[in-house]
C-alpha cells in the first residue's frame, strides 16, 4: 500500500473518530444541555402532545395550566397564565416558538411527564398515555400580590423613577422555601407565545422580562454591614462592644470616606455603629479583617456563585466585586473598607441578600433556597416533597443571636426606627446606595426578618432608582407589608 493511499486512510479514521466523539458528547455528556436549549424546538413539539403538568401556589391558585386545542385522539396542548404579569417571572413561560424560560424550565422533567424508561414501557404497555406532574410551588399568591403591588405603588409614587423597576424576596429562614419572588416591571407570559412579541418585550429598555430578583446586580448599600458585622463577630476580631473611631471623613484606601450627610460620630461601639449606620466604622472593621477573612465570609453566605436555587443558569447571577464583567477574589486590588460598607464594585442579587437575611435569622445557617413545596403525579401520589438542605454554617449561633440584637436596634432606634410588623419586634437593615448624587437618585435597600424572637419570614427590597429617597423610608414599608401578609396567614 503507497504513502498517499496510507494517509488517506489515516485521514478517514480521524475524521470517522471525530465524528463518534461528537455524537457520543452531545447524545451522552451535553444531552441534558442540549435538551434545555431554547433554541431546540424538538422537545418542545414533542410535549405539545402531552398535557403538561398544573403550578399552583402554596395557598392553591393555579397560575398555569394546559388546555387542547383541536379534537381528535391526540389533541395539542397549549399553555395559559390565569394569574397574567403577576407571576411571569420567576414562572416563566413555555411555548413551540419562542422556548421556555424560569420554573417552566427548571421543573421541566417533572411538568413534561418524563419517566424512567421501565415506567415508560410500561405505560405504553397499559396504553397509558403521558402526562405531566402537577408542581406546587413555595409561593404564597396573596405575599405575592401584596409584594407587586407595593412596588409598583413605590416605584409610580417617586420621583425621578422613570423607567424603573423593583424587587422583593421573601424566603423561610428555617426551610429556604421562597415565599414570594416579585420582579416589576413584569410581563404577561400569555401575550409571549410568537416570535413577534416577544422581540418587543426584548427591546424593552424597562427589561420585564429580566427577572431581577436572581438576574441583576446591584449595589447593596449599607446592607452589606450586616455582612461586615458577621464577619467581625464571628472572626473573634470584634464583639459588639469593639469601640473605633466615627468621626467623619476618614480616610479608607488612601481616599477620605464620610458618613451619610458628613453627620459626625465620636467613638462609638459597632452596636451603635449598625444602628446609625456609620459608614467610617465598618469600613475600618473591613480594612482591619482584610481580603481574607472578609472573602471568606462572603463565600459562607453564598457570595462568588450563582445561588443554589432550582432556576436555569441563563437567569441567574453570582454576587461579588466585579471587574469588566469578572469576579474579583481576596489576592486582586480592592479597597476592601468601601466592600464592607457596599460599595467600590460589589453588585449583588436580591436574592443573595435575601439570604444574608435568612442565615441570621436560622441561627447563623444558610438553607439552600427552593420554589418547589410538592410534585404530584396524575394518579395524586406525592413524587417529591419540600425536603430542606443546609447549604452551608455561615456563623455561629452566638454571632447570629448578637447580630440579631443588633439589627432589632436598628427598627427600634435607628436609621428603621418607625416601621413596625403588627407591632412585633423585628430586624432589620436599611441601605441606600448612591446612583446619582448631584441628582438625588438613590437605590434604597431593606433586609431583615420577623419576628425577631422567632424568626418566619426573612426579606429583601429593592428599588432600582428614585429620587431623594431611602431604605427605610421607601424600602422598608415594603418589607414590612411583605413580612405583615406572610405572619398573618
Amino acid at each position: 500500500m503507497n504513502s498517499p493511499i496510507v494517509r488517506l486512510y489515516g485521514l478517514m479514521l480521524l475524521l470517522f473518530a471525530a465524528l463518534v466523539g461528537f455524537t457520543s458528547y452531545w447524545a451522552v455528556f451535553d444531552a441534558d444541555n442540549l435538551q434545555d436549549n431554547p433554541q431546540n424546538r424538538r422537545p418542545l413539539i414533542a410535549e405539545q402532545t402531552v398535557k403538561r403538568g398544573t403550578i399552583k401556589t402554596a395557598d392553591g391558585v393555579t397560575i398555569a395550566e394546559s388546555f387542547p386545542v383541536g379534537g381528535g385522539k391526540n389533541p395539542v396542548y397549549v399553555r395559559q397564565y390565569p394569574q397574567g404579569s403577576e407571576f411571569g417571572n420567576p414562572v416563566g413561560y413555555n411555548f413551540i416558538e419562542v422556548g421556555r424560560v424560569g420554573i417552566e424550565r427548571a421543573e421541566n422533567g417533572f411538568l413534561a411527564g418524563e419517566r424512567n424508561e421501565f415506567t415508560s414501557i410500561i405505560d405504553q404497555l397499559r396504553d397509558v398515555p403521558q402526562e405531566g406532574d402537577d408542581v406546587t410551588l413555595t409561593i404564597d399568591a396573596g405575599t405575592q400580590q401584596v409584594a407587586t403591588q407595593a412596588l409598583e405603588s413605590a416605584i409610580s409614587s417617586t420621583a425621578g423613577a422613570s423607567g424603573a423597576g423593583g424587587s422583593v424576596v421573601a424566603i423561610d429562614p428555617s426551610t429556604g422555601a421562597v415565599e414570594a419572588m416579585a420582579s416589576v416591571p413584569g410581563f404577561d407570559p400569555n401575550l409571549v407565545k410568537n416570535t413577534a412579541t416577544i422581540k418587543e418585550l426584548y427591546k424593552d429598555r424597562s427589561a420585564p422580562l429580566v427577572n431581577r430578583p436572581t438576574q441583576s446586580t446591584y449595589e447593596p448599600g449599607s446592607t452589606m454591614k450586616v455582612v461586615t458585622a458577621a464577619a467581625a463577630l464571628d472572626s473573634g476580631e470584634f464583639t459588639p462592644d469593639t469601640v473605633l473611631s466615627g468621626r467623619s471623613p476618614h480616610e479608607i484606601g488612601g481616599v477620605p470616606l464620610s458618613n451619610a450627610g458628613g453627620e459626625p460620630f465620636g467613638d462609638i461601639d459597632m452596636t451603635t455603629a449598625l444602628t446609625h449606620s456609620v459608614n467610617v466604622y465598618f469600613a475600618q472593621v473591613g480594612e482591619k479583617l482584610g481580603n481574607e477573612t472578609m472573602f471568606k465570609y462572603m463565600d459562607r453566605f453564598g457570595f462568588n456563585q450563582d445561588p443554589e436555587l432550582g432556576y436555569p443558569d441563563s437567569q441567574m447571577a453570582p454576587s461579588g466585586v466585579y471587574s469588566e464583567g469578572k469576579l474579583l477574589g481576596p489576592g486582586d486590588a480592592i479597597d476592601i473598607g468601601r466592600v464592607a460598607i457596599g460599595q467600590e464594585r460589589l453588585l449583588v442579587t436580591p436574592i443573595q441578600m435575601a439570604e444574608v437575611a435568612a442565615t441570621v435569622a436560622n441561627h447563623g445557617v444558610l438553607m439552600r433556597p427552593t420554589f418547589v413545596q410538592q410534585v404530584t403525579d396524575p394518579d395524586g401520589r406525592t413524587v417529591q416533597k419540600l425536603d430542606p438542605h443546609e447549604q452551608s454554617t455561615v456563623i455561629s449561633e452566638q454571632t447570629a443571636s448578637q447580630l440579631t440584637e443588633m439589627m432589632t436596634n436598628v427598627t427600634e432606634e435607628g436609621t428603621a426606627a418607625g416601621l413596625t410588623v403588627g407591632g412585633q419586634a423585628f430586624a432589620g437593615k436599611t441601605g441606600t446606595a448612591e446612583i446619582d448624587p448631584e441628582a438625588g437618585i438613590n437605590r434604597p435597600w431593606f433586609i431583615g426578618f420577623a419576628p425577631a424572637d422567632d424568626p418566619q419570614v426573612a426579606v429583601a427590597v429593592m428599588l432600582e432608582r428614585c429620587q431623594g429617597c431611602f431604605g427605610g423610608t421607601v424600602a422598608g414599608p415594603i418589607a414590612t407589608q411583605v413580612m405583615e401578609s406572610l405572619l398573618s396567614r
